[in-house]
C-alpha cells in the first residue's frame, strides 16, 4: 500500500526506496492473484496499462490516481509473470504516449522495447562469507586492480576467426571491415563460469561491468539506457545476473557496475519527455543529444537515489563507478557558443543541483553500505572529489585520474629520441597523486573511435611495441593509485575494441607467442601486485611513495620506492622507457642490505630479451642519488625492474692495498652498452 509517508518522502527528494513501490509487483486483492501497477505522471490526462494481456488496447486497463500525488496506480488480475506491458499515458492535447516502466525489472530483448512483469525476488544468495570480509576490509588500504569488461563482446560464441590471418596481424572477418553481428551473446551463466575463472586466473581483484541497464542500441555500450531497473535481457533474466555476481563473489572478485546518472536517451520508449514535456530531464546534452536529468526535482532525485541503491542492495555489487561526473558538475560542459552558457546564482559555472544529488548518492550510500565503493569518472581539477561531504567534498572514495591517463600515453607515444624531451610528462602525476585518492585508468575510452588500440601506439618494430606495451603496464602496476584496464590490452590486441565482435582471443593462441606472452606479463604482474603489500597498502598518501631519480630524462629511466606499512615491505622500482641496455647501473637504496629482484619484464617467458640480470645487489656505503648507499644492476632496455631487500648487506668493503697510488674515478650514472649489445630491437 502506498502510504502518506511513500508520497511525502517521493516529493521531497528522500524516498530511498521507491523500487518496492513502483514499477509493478504481484500481489493479491479480494483472494485474486495480480498485479500492482504504479508510475509517476503529473499533469496528464489519463493512464493506463496495455499488454499481451489485453490485446494492446490502449483503453482496456485505466490507472486511477492515487489521493495528493501524482501517482497512478491499479491492480489487475489474473496477469502471468513474463507478460509484455507498457504505460499509455494520455496528455492534455490528446496525445498517447507509449512509455515502458521507469521501475521495470525486465524488458523484452531488442529490438523489442516493452516492459516485462518479474518478480524480483527469490533468488538464494551465497555469499555471506564474502559480504562478511568486505564489511571488515578496509578500501583504503586493500588492492584494487579492477578488469573492465562489455560483457557483449568479451567473448560470443561461434565468434572465431575465419580464413588466414592479414600481414599485420589482424584476421578477416565475415562482411569485414564492419559485420552487423559477430557471434551469439554469451549468457549471464556463460560468463559465471568462463569470465570468473579467467579473472581469477589473470588475478585481478574486481570486474567493472560496463552498464548493464536496459538500453536499445548496442552501440551506446549500455550508456544511454531505457530502463534504469532493468538488467538488461540481452543475458539473460536478472536472477541470473545475480547468479554471476555471486560466482565473482565465490571466486574472491569484487563486482563495479557503471552506473550513468548523467543522462538518458532520446528514445520515445523511456524516460524522455515522459508526459509530454520534460519531467525527468531539464535539457538536452550539446555533445551527446543525452537528455540529462533534472536534480531540482525532487522526485528525479528519489528515482535516482533508489535506483543506486537498488543495484547494490538487490544485485550485490561491491562498487558504483558513476560515469559523466564532469558532464554533470559544470553547467557549461560542452556549450562553446558564449551566448548559450549559464550561470548560478553566484554568478559561476558549477551546476549546484547535480553537485548537491552527488552528495546526497554519496552520502545514502555511505550510510547503508558503507563497504561499497563509490567512484568518479571526473576529469576536470574539480576539487575534493573524494572528501567526505561535511568537509565540502563530493564523496567518493576514488576518482579517475585522467591526467595520469592523457600525459602517460602521450610520452608512451613519442618516438624514443623524443622521449628526454617530454619526460615530465612521466613524473607530473606525482605533484597531485595524493591530493584525491586516484584510480589509474586504461579504459574502453582509450582504444576506440580512432584512438589506435594501445600497442598501436607504441613506436618502433614489434619487439619495441610489445617490450613498450610492457613498461606501460609496469608503471601503471607500480604507480601510486588503484587500477583499471579493459579487457583485450592483457593480450595486446591490435586493433581497436568493436562491441559487435568479441576481443581477438586467438592471437594469444600458442601458435602466436608474441601475444601469449603479453597475456602471461600481465598475469604475473598483477599477482605480483596482490603478492607485495608496499604497492597498494599506502596507494593513496605520501607515505607510500618516494622516488629516487625522478629526473633521469637523458636516458628515460625513473626510480622510486614503493613503502608498505612495515619497512620489510619496501620496494625498489626502476623502469627503462628507452631500448637501451646497461650492465652496469648504480642507484641510491632507502637503507643498507641486500636487494633481491623479484621481478623483472625484460623476462623471456614475457616476450622480454633475456639481458643478462643482476639476482641480487649488495649495497655499499656509496652515495648516488642523495642516498647513503646504493647498489649496482644491470638494466634492460624498455623494461621494470622490481627489488626488495632481504637481509643485512653482505657486502665487505676490500682491504686497502699498501702504496696505492692515489686515482679519481669520474661518476656516472650507468655504463652504456654498445649498440651491438644492446637488448634486442626484433623478436
Amino acid at each position: 500500500m502506498l502510504t502518506h509517508d511513500d508520497i511525502h518522502l517521493f516529493s521531497h527528494g528522500m524516498w530511498q526506496r521507491a523500487w518496492e513501490k513502483m514499477g509493478a509487483h504481484p500481489d493479491v486483492q479480494d483472494g485474486a492473484d495480480g498485479w500492482l501497477f504504479r508510475v509517476w505522471a503529473p499533469d496528464v490526462q489519463s493512464v493506463h496499462v496495455a499488454g499481451d494481456f489485453n490485446a494492446w488496447d490502449p483503453k482496456a486497463t485505466p490507472l486511477a490516481k492515487a489521493a495528493e500525488s501524482d501517482i497512478w496506480e491499479g491492480f489487475v488480475p489474473g496477469l502471468a509473470a513474463g507478460s509484455l506491458y507498457k504505460y499509455v499515458i494520455e496528455t492534455y492535447a490528446g496525445e498517447l504516449l507509449w512509455k515502458a516502466d521507469p521501475f521495470g525489472f525486465f524488458a523484452e530483448t531488442c529490438p523489442g522495447t516493452a516492459s516485462k512483469l518479474w518478480d524480483i525476488a527469490g533468488y538464494a544468495w551465497k555469499d555471506a562469507t564474502w559480504l562478511k570480509k568486505r564489511a571488515e576490509r578496509d578500501i583504503m588500504k586493500s588492492p584494487l586492480n579492477i578488469y573492465e569488461v562489455h560483457l557483449g563482446s568479451w567473448k560470443r560464441h561461434g565468434d572465431e576467426p575465419q580464413g588466414e590471418p592479414r600481414e599485420d596481424g589482424t584476421w578477416p572477418g565475415p562482411g569485414d571491415p564492419f559485420p552487423a553481428q559477430r557471434g551469439t551473446y554469451y549468457t549471464y551463466d556463460d560468463l559465471s563460469d568462463e569470465l570468473v575463472a579467467y579473472v581469477k586466473k589473470m588475478g585481478y581483484t574486481h570486474i567493472e561491468v560496463m552498464p548493464l541497464m536496459e538500453h536499445p542500441f548496442d552501440g551506446s555500450w549500455g550508456y544511454q539506457a531505457t530502463g534504469y531497473f532493468a538488467a538488461t535481457s540481452r543475458y539473460g533474466t536478472p536472477q541470473q545476473l545475480m547468479h554471476f555476481v555471486d560466482s565473482c563473489h565465490k571466486a574472491g572478485i569484487g563486482v563495479i557496475l557503471d552506473w550513468v546518472p548523467g543522462g538518458f536517451c532520446a528514445n520515445a520508449e523511456g524516460l524522455a519527455t515522459f508526459n509530454g514535456h520534460m519531467l525527468f530531464e531539464r535539457e538536452i546534452h550539446p555533445n551527446w543529444g543525452t537528455h540529462k536529468f533534472d536534480f531540482a526535482r525532487p522526485e528525479v532525485r528519489s528515482f535516482l537515489v533508489s535506483n543506486v541503491l537498488f543495484w547494490i542492495e538487490l544485485f550485490h555489487v561491491d562498487g558504483i563507478r558513476m560515469d559523466g561526473v564532469s558532464s554533470m558538475l559544470y553547467l557549461n560542459f560542452g556549450v562553446d557558443n558564449p551566448a548559450d552558457k549559464k550561470f548560478n546564482k553566484y554568478g559561476t559555472e558549477e551546476d549546484l543541483d547535480a553537485s548537491a544529488f552527488i552528495r546526497q548518492v554519496n552520502c545514502a550510500v555511505g550510510r547503508e553500505f558503507p563497504d561499497v565503493m563509490m567512484i568518479a569518472e571526473e576529469s576536470t581539477a574539480w576539487p575534493l572529489v573524494t572528501y567526505p561531504a561535511e568537509d565540502g567534498g563530493l564523496g567518493f572514495h576514488l576518482k579517475w585520474d585522467m591526467g595520469w591517463m592523457n600525459d602517460t600515453l602521450h610520452y608512451m607515444q613519442c618516438d624514443f629520441p623524443w622521449r628526454p624531451g617530454n619526460h615530465r610528462l612521466l613524473t607530473f602525476s606525482i605533484m597531485y597523486a595524493f591530493s584525491e585518492n586516484f584510480v589509474l585508468p586504461l579504459s574502453h575510452d582509450e582504444v576506440v573511435n580512432g584512438k589506435c588500440s594501445l600497442i598501436g601506439r607504441m613506436p618502433g618494430d614489434d619487439w619495441r611495441r610489445f617490450a613498450g606495451l610492457r613498461t606501460l603496464f609496469f608503471y601503471q602496476m607500480t604507480h601510486p593509485g588503484a587500477k583499471l584496464s579493459f579487457m583485450g590490452d592483457e593480450i595486446g590486441q591490435q586493433i581497436e575494441w568493436r562491441y559487435y565482435e568479441s576481443i581477438e582471443w586467438f592471437l594469444a593462441h600458442d601458435f602466436d607467442a608474441t601475444h601469449g606472452a603479453q597475456q602471461r606479463f600481465i598475469e604475473a604482474l598483477n599477482h605480483l601486485y596482490t603478492a607485495q603489500r608496499a604497492l597498494w597498502q599506502n596507494a593513496y598518501t605520501e607515505q607510500g611513495f618516494e622516488w629516487i631519480d625522478a629526473d633521469n630524462a637523458e636516458q628515460s629511466i625513473v626510480s622510486f620506492v614503493r613503502h608498505g606499512d612495515k619497512p620489510a615491505d619496501d620496494l625498489l622500482i626502476l623502469i627503462n622507457f628507452d631500448p637501451a641496455s646497461y650492465e652496469t647501473y648504480r642507484v641510491g637504496v632507502p637503507r643498507e642490505g641486500d636487494w633481491e629482484l623479484v621481478f623483472t619484464s625484460d623476462d623471456p617467458s614475457f616476450g622480454g630479451s633475456g639481458y643478462p640480470k643482476v639476482e641480487m645487489a649488495s649495497s655499499k656505503p656509496e652515495p648516488w642519488n642523495g642516498r647513503e648507499n646504493s647498489i649496482e644492476i644491470s638494466v634492460p632496455g624498455l623494461a621494470g625492474l622490481v627489488y626488495r631487500r632481504r637481509r643485512a648487506s653482505s657486502y665487505k668493503p676490500p682491504k686497502p692495498l699498501k702504496a696505492t697510488p692515489k686515482t679519481t674515478k669520474k661518476q656516472t650514472r650507468g655504463t652504456k652498452k654498445p649498440a651491438s649489445s644492446r637488448a634486442k630491437t626484433s623478436k
